[in-house]
């Protein structure tokens, strides 16, 4: 296994984080033994950064209780959440504390606001509080750094790492999110504010290994190497020097083993030019599906009327690229009722900025025709509310 150090405070973190959202299921409930057994070939592996939240449901008790019963929660850091709409202190303060008991544990290392969409929810939970929580909750020693998960622009991104000294963020990054979100962009930018990177979705939820072109994996089939789909990914990933902890949800005893074997190889800067060169051809093969030839630069933001134009574009092109419902139940849970392509009154205010020179107007458009379902946007207010606004 590879480390890569965190320079604001002297960790050395297995470059192969754990994902603990999706636990292996029995009977529809959390498989218990099988998930101990997993969890522990990985540490004993030497994985030693695990990520959870607190609306991952059983995640938190179900590693606390390993951890607890196996004698090693000073073996490993554990990354946990709280969902960003919890904005009332005294909830928040409930929730930390309910978060420590089912981890049976008196800290947490690695603490995040989770799914930062807009610089505007920042704002909020600054009104509410959360700097002085996690201020109080620093010097008590529970929460050691600080930091948030990202899944909106590169243009809110950036506004919100101007405005916190932040030890860490986690954005969502793989070989074909480099114009994507925060993106590579963001990545660097994060890097030159020594603010450490962690990385989740580095196979798009197993999309760049279970639907592959026919095409993209003649590529990597044809070269000379013996490397998975997923281990390709995930190499191109550790290939940057500014990336620290890239996070996989390993339900399987083989997927396990896939990854730390390459974890244990895949060294900054290390994919040779032809090696790259294949990345770049499986690329194409995705690009050719793209519907809106955006790069995620924001300039065309922000909206006078609120529609985040980049996110509405980007999954878009995520539902011609790859189909099924992923895209479209990303699209309404990452984007609010003001954000929706539908709410586009053609001011025109975006296409003059922008350098790609899209015609931005009807590709909402297309967008909305596309995405704007009646009862798709029902479907993600009742998803929300029992995620989040009912916690």
């Amino acid at each position: 296994m590879l480390y890569r150090k965190i320079e604001k405070n002297g960790d050395e973190l297995s470059i192969l984080g754990y994902g603990c959202m999706r636990y292996p299921k029995k009977s529809g409930s959390i498989d218990y033994i099988k998930t101990e057994k997993q969890i522990m070939t990985a540490i004993e592996k030497g994985v030693n950064y695990f990520d959870t939240a607190y609306v991952y449901s059983g995640s938190e008790k179900t590693l606390g209780k390993i951890l607890k019963n196996n004698n090693c929660r000073e073996k490993v850091k554990i990354a946990d959440k709280i969902p960003f709409t919890v904005t009332n202190r005294k909830r928040v303060d409930e929730i930390f504390q309910k978060q420590l008991d089912r981890l049976q544990t008196d800290y947490i290392d690695y603490y995040m606001i989770h799914n930062l969409m807009k610089f505007e929810d920042w704002e909020k939970l600054k009104e509410n509080g959360i700097l002085e929580f996690v201020k109080d909750e620093k010097e008590k020693g529970r929460i050691i750094n600080f930091g948030f998960s990202f899944h909106g622009n590169l243009h809110h991104f950036k506004k919100i790492i101007d405005d916190y000294d932040w030890e860490f963020t986690m954005i969502q990054y793989s070989y074909i999110d480099e114009n994507y979100q925060a993106g590579v962009e963001g990545l660097e930018y994060a890097n030159s504010k020594n603010i450490s990177v962690m990385i989740m979705e580095p196979l798009r939820g197993g999309m760049l290994v279970d639907k592959l072109p026919k095409n993209a994996i003649r590529h990597f089939e044809n070269f000379d190497i013996e490397c998975s789909p997923g281990q390709w990914a995930l190499r191109w990933v550790w290939n940057h020097s500014a990336v620290k902890v890239v996070l996989s949800g390993m339900n399987e005893e083989k997927h396990i083993e896939e990854n730390i074997k390459v974890a244990s190889v895949a060294l900054p800067n290390s994919l040779s030019n032809e090696e790259i060169e294949v990345i770049k051809k499986v690329k194409k093969e995705f690009e050719s599906k793209i519907k809106v030839k955006c790069t995620n630069c924001a300039y065309c933001m922000p909206c006078p009327h609120g529609v985040d134009i980049p996110i509405c574009f980007s999954l878009y092109n995520d539902k011609s690229i790859f189909g099924g419902f992923r895209p479209q139940g990303s699209y309404v849970l990452s984007t609010g009722d003001e954000s929706y392509a539908n709410k586009c009154t053609e001011c025109g205010a975006c296409e003059k900025k922008c350098p790609q020179k899209i015609a931005i107007i009807d590709e909402l458009k297309n967008v909305s025709k596309s995405m704007d379902h009646w009862y798709f946007r029902l479907l993600g207010k009742i998803v929300k509310f029992f995620m989040y606004d009912n916690l």
